[in-house]
């Protein structure tokens, strides 16, 4: 924390810390040199002080007050430049305790103890009076007047009955001898305001004869920023009113010192007093700005004080001189972002910044490839200096290169840009239900599908450690039964987004394909959140149909139109591992359904007057099919469709066979337990979801088959 002095230029007081203990020190040329502040040498009763530099000084609070109408802790006045009213107090640091109210009159070279207390400090006719108040809780009725620069004080009465003080305030103008005291006679009284009008002290104005010379010193040197400043004060024992202020009477330059001086940028002063340069600072990179036959400012290490008026003597020696500028070879190229960053959002500016350390830059051929089929040219550094903008349309990794060349050499960077777009969706594709010890298929599918760089973390089973890929899909097994989640997160940039599954694991379950009366359609916006609570609405009104239990029944609808669902009928076993069911069982509860469903039993009411009617689904035999585009996927299933659904006719035709209308998985036929995901149109934006069979209505057969249970 820091004071700037009023009325003096260059004088500073600040607190700083130091061994773990806050100081105050001062300075006389903006930050240059700095001391710590002598103590007074007696106290306020006279007794001596026995303070010893460096272990003993005085310590200010340097807090200026928020409140517009209370003078604050520490105050100075640019019509009495020499007078500085602080609090504080004497030791080997600044301490909150035992804080006393000291003055100096001589701009901050000796101090003087006036209160034990603290105490509001207000300057009327420009620092000729100054007028204290105590700080406290309690009312009062009196205040303390100084007219000799606060070396003796006078107690004065401004209220018969005591008022609580909030704040006091100096009437404006140049001739100020009226102030305002504001506060209340009780906590639950009006604000009062009382004006004192201290005109009436004085029976005359000043006269030349009044005032005295006073030279601006620091510890005896008389020269302060350069110059000599004589103020006029008012001699002590004169009780005249001041007026306007004069200012300074006599003010001269002196003659410039080292002390004038300060260590320019890149330059620290060592324990000789010289200025040299620091370890990170390269004197000779100035130079790059300028060209062959040019002129550039040599540095000497030092740079005048700002605001220094001082004229000859070592000014020449110390200030910078033009020099030629030499002919280099381009040296030290970078190329980085503006923000430092080392990625990049697709379809957005980025700004690449090309810095060198040395060269001539008037003269130096760049030019910029951006790793994406883009370059482009400049003919010096200086058409660069507002950084070079480009806008990237696809996402990956580039390795933008820069080679700068002038006539006496070449030099080039690389930088490897990561350019990005937001990942704003993550799904988990994985199967419903899967079979114990079959292997299971995860996928991580992203809108949009092109990111960036990513990275993949899985959760899965009873793993306490996740799986890192970079890869959008695992494999994996479940060797027991039960109901397992999966997690995966995905990270682009400092994004993370996740998206959690469940599966069930069996040895063996049912699946059954369902269809819907061609009104569900209508209402069909193909989003997952319909789709779920519709798959709840369908086992409910499944449960109610057939009296199964819920447990037995899992059923997910699947995205896409005409509106389908995969029924699934599971073995389920009580919590106490007893009651599990078996594969006839099964087989009856499989039965009853699909009669149910082939009487028109199973249905629910979409919405008043909407009735949905629920249909096992024909079924084919063909084995299920990837349909990615690595696979012609269309194609494949087109031919397979028309090759069984001939079988199918024939061995109708031929047998008298019904169709089974209901595929068994067991551990032992995973030859017939293939997956098939279906995709998914860019309007949902979301990933695949495995199915047992995809059927366009150009498939569908006109005869009508009754679906039942194998061997029936």
């Amino acid at each position: 924390m820091y004071f700037s002095v009023a009325g003096i230029k260059g004088m500073f007081l600040a607190n700083k810390k130091i061994d773990n203990q806050v100081k105050t020190f001062i300075t006389y040329n903006k930050g240059r040199d700095w001391r710590l502040l002598q103590a007074p040498d007696t106290d306020l009763r006279g007794d001596p002080v026995h303070c010893l530099l460096p272990y003993c000084s005085l310590h200010l609070h340097l807090k200026v007050s928020e409140n517009p109408y209370t003078s604050g802790i520490i105050a100075s006045k640019d019509t009495a430049p020499s007078i500085i009213v602080a609090s504080g107090n004497i030791g080997s640091e600044l301490s909150d305790t035992d804080i006393s109210m000291f003055v100096s009159s001589d701009a901050g070279n000796t101090w003087r103890q006036i209160f034990e207390e603290e105490h509001s400090v207000l300057y009327l006719d420009q620092g000729g009076v100054l007028v204290a108040m105590k700080h406290t809780s309690l009312p009062i009725r009196h205040l303390w007047l100084s007219f000799d620069e606060g070396r003796s004080w006078s107690k004065y009465s401004f209220t018969s009955i005591p008022l609580f003080v909030d704040g006091v305030l100096g009437e404006p103008g140049e001739e100020t001898l009226i102030m305002t005291v504001f506060g209340h006679f009780s906590h639950r009284s009006e604000w009062q305001l009382v004006k004192v009008d201290y005109k009436s002290i004085f029976d005359r104005r000043c006269a030349e004869e009044d005032y005295r010379p006073w030279q601006l010193h620091s510890q005896g040197e008389a020269c302060i920023m350069g110059a000599k400043r004589i103020y006029k004060k008012r001699k002590s024992e004169r009780k005249c009113m001041q007026g306007k202020y004069a200012g300074a009477m006599e003010s001269e330059p002196c003659v410039c010192t080292e002390a004038d001086f300060d260590c320019d940028y890149g330059y620290e002063r060592h324990s000789n007093g010289q200025c040299l340069p620091a370890f990170w600072f390269n004197p000779s990179s100035l130079s790059k700005d300028c060209s062959l036959g040019q002129s550039y400012l040599n540095s000497t290490g030092y740079r005048k004080v700002v605001s220094n008026n001082c004229t000859d003597g070592v000014r020449e020696q110390y200030t910078a001189k033009p020099q030629k500028c030499p002919g280099k070879a381009p040296r030290g190229l970078r190329i980085v972002t503006a923000d430092g960053k080392l990625t990049a959002e697709q379809g957005h500016n980025v700004t690449l910044m090309v810095q060198l350390e040395e060269g001539d830059v008037q003269r130096t051929l760049i030019q910029v490839d951006f790793g994406d089929g883009i370059a482009v040219s400049y003919v010096n550094l200086s058409s660069t200096e507002d950084g070079i903008k480009h806008v990237y349309q696809n996402v990956g990794i580039f390795r933008v290169t820069v080679q700068v060349d002038n006539s006496l050499g070449s030099d080039s960077a690389v930088l490897y840009l990561h350019v990005t777009c937001p990942l704003e969706h993550v799904h988990l594709s994985l199967p419903f239900v899967t079979t114990k010890n079959k292997e299971v298929n995860a996928t991580a599918v992203l809108w949009p599908s092109q990111v960036g760089t990513l990275t993949y973390v899985w959760w899965y089973g009873n793993n306490t450690e996740p799986l890192i890929t970079l890869e959008g899909s695992i494999s994996f097994r479940f060797t027991s039964e039960g109901m397992n989640t999966i997690t995966v997160q995905v990270s682009a940039g400092n994004a993370i987004l996740q998206d959690t599954k469940t599966i069930a694991v069996y040895e063996e379950f049912r699946s059954l394909r369902l269809s819907f009366s061609p009104n569900l359609d209508d209402y069909n916006p193909d989003i997952p959140e319909w789709r779920r609570d519709i798959g709840r609405v369908i086992k409910k009104s499944l449960v109610e149909a057939t009296g199964v239990p819920g447990q037995h029944i899992l059923v997910a609808v699947l995205p896409g139109l005409p509106t389908t669902a995969e029924l699934f009928v599971l073995p389920y076993q009580d919590p106490a591992g007893e009651n599990k069911r078996s594969a006839d069982d099964l087989e009856q509860i499989s039965e009853l359904l699909i009669h149910k469903l082939n009487q028109n039993s199973v249905h629910f009411e979409l919405k008043p007057g909407v009735r949905v009617f629920v249909h096992a689904a024909h079924l084919t035999a063909a084995p299920l099919v990837d349909l990615t585009p690595t696979h012609s996927g269309s194609a494949m299933l087109m031919l397979l469709s028309v090759v069984f659904v001939g079988l199918a006719v024939f061995v109708i035709y031929k047998f008298k066979r019904k169709i089974p209308g209901i595929n068994v998985y067991a551990q032992m036929q995973n030859e017939k337990e293939q997956e098939m995901i279906s995709p998914v149109s860019h309007s949902e934006n979301r990933p695949n979801v495995p199915q047992t069979e995809l059927r366009r209505p150009g498939q569908l057969i006109d005869e009508k088959v009754e679906s039942q249970l194998i061997g029936k």
